[in-house]
């Protein structure tokens, strides 16, 4: 039967030292998966806020994270203008610094100067005038190379427009961190709100019918270049978690007109039921009026016509639950044959 999750108190009942949970910025062996089994992607991140875009992923890659802090600093990274690009990226892969050494968070500018032995209220005015995106003076430079702060640091703070907050990036860290606990832990529930909250663009059709439907489509998308629509590129991204989930053996449910919900992909058997708004034609205001007319009290729908008119519904919107299967061998019309008779 499916968990129930309630009594989770996610304080005190998940830990954010998981040495699984880590390794998904790492690898995806704590997934069981490797990284074909998910179109290639060498991470277990997807779907986890603040590191699941190619973009966070590719910071991970780069600067090779082992511990909480790295995930602070990559947030940080982030977050942050000329920071990473142009900037600790290039320091990092030349081997010049180091996740732990780099200029990640506005923080770090002025614990790093007063561990070098600098006086503590012209570290905190470095600081404030690097993540303000306004450089060194000349006699703060030189202060910093009296104090044996490397060159490459001080061409870091002139090349940094702004910097994100320590404490921001740690509590992003937090909530990320418990999330892909349940990633690991409650796989199920994890994707069901992830669908239930990212999944507008979600391609229902391939998704119901399995890993080489979603394949294909991704393929298609992919293949279209600069020439795919923003609508296409966020279906591409959810297809990614689809793929994902599929590899991990939990499937998708199509869409019910009696047991889907109309935003949330509802738990049920082991599977995801589809809502009616992972339909596409279907919008939010559709998916709700059918919701609604389910639950009116008028019992089950007698027609395709009686649908239309309990739910206020056009025929297009018929059409798209047609197409999907969702209205089974429900008959158009009210209207009783007489022929035969």
């Amino acid at each position: 039967s499916d968990l129930d999750l309630t009594g989770l108190a996610p304080v005190k009942d998940i830990p954010l030292d998981s040495k699984e949970v880590m390794s998904l910025f790492q690898n995806t062996s704590a997934l069981g998966l490797m990284p074909e089994d998910i179109g290639g992607c060498p991470l277990g991140a997807l779907g986890v806020p603040e590191f699941g875009t190619d973009f966070a992923m590719q910071m991970l890659i780069d600067a090779k994270p082992k511990y909480f802090s790295d995930l602070v600093r990559i947030a940080g990274l982030a977050h942050g203008t000329d920071v990473w690009l142009g900037n600790a990226k290039d320091l990092i892969l030349s081997g010049q610094a180091t996740i732990q050494t780099a200029i990640c968070c506005r923080d770090d500018i002025m614990v790093y100067l007063i561990q070098k032995g600098m006086e503590e209220g012209l570290s905190f005015t470095i600081m404030e005038s690097v993540r303000k995106g306004k450089g060194l003076k000349p006699d703060w430079e030189a202060a910093m190379l009296e104090h044996e702060v490397p060159q490459w640091y001080i061409d870091s703070c002139y090349k940094i427009k702004y910097m994100f907050p320590k404490a921001h990036a740690a509590a992003y860290v937090i909530a990320a961190l418990r999330l892909a606990w349940y990633k690991i832990y409650y796989p199920i529930h994890f994707y069901s709100a992830y669908f239930t909250v990212r999944g507008g663009d979600i391609d229902a059709v391939a998704a119901v019918a399995g890993k080489a439907a979603v394949k294909k489509k991704m393929e298609e998308i992919k293949n279209k270049g600069n020439d795919k629509t923003a609508k296409e590129e966020g279906t591409y991204v959810v297809l990614q978690i689809v793929i994902e989930m599929l590899a991990r053996g939990i499937e998708f449910l199509p869409v019910d007109i009696y047991k889907s919900d109309w935003r949330v992909y509802k738990i049920e058997d082991g599977k995801i039921r589809l809502p009616f708004s992972a339909i596409a034609g279907v919008g939010e205001t559709a998916a709700k009026a059918i919701s609604d007319a389910v639950h009116d009290g008028g019992g089950e729908f007698i027609s395709c016509d009686d649908l239309m008119a309990r739910a206020h519904i056009g025929a297009s919107v018929v059409d798209s639950l047609r197409e999907c299967g969702a209205l089974g061998d429900l008959p158009d019309s009210n209207q009783i044959s007489l022929f035969g008779f």
